[in-house]
């Protein structure tokens, strides 16, 4: 997917992808390309405002795809809504080189602690 991330802290995750290599066959950006990017920033920001031995798991993510992208990166900022000891929710706004928006998603994770590593399943 060729995700960088270019800032990251509990409140704020940012990064960009490039389109080519994540387009639909009409040459247009994935819808999916941009939830993957949505999701991986979301939850990175989930981990880190969940801190050492707590992992985050994403168990809801929406998006609406406003306009296409042919060429270029976008990029995505992800901003908390919400950090909980349980749940962290987080507002992605992804944009094109020319800083319209592409699409806007939601996601939530569920926060546990991180398994044991005990046990053939590792929990």
């Amino acid at each position: 997917m060729g995700v960088e991330y270019l800032e990251a802290s509990a409140e704020r995750v940012v990064g960009r992808m490039p389109v080519k290599g994540n387009t639909q066959p009409h040459g247009l950006l994935h819808g999916g390309a941009s939830c993957v990017l949505a999701e991986s920033l979301g939850s990175y920001g989930s981990a880190l405002h969940a801190g050492p031995g707590r992992i985050a798991v994403g168990i809801e993510i929406n998006a609406t795809h406003h306009r296409s992208a042919t060429e270029g990166y976008v990029t995505g900022v992800a901003t908390r809504l919400h950090g909980g000891r349980t749940l962290a929710t987080y507002d992605i706004v992804i944009t094109d080189e020319q800083d319209r928006r592409v699409c806007t998603a939601r996601l939530t994770c569920m926060l546990r602690d991180a398994p044991s590593g005990d046990g053939p399943s590792g929990a």
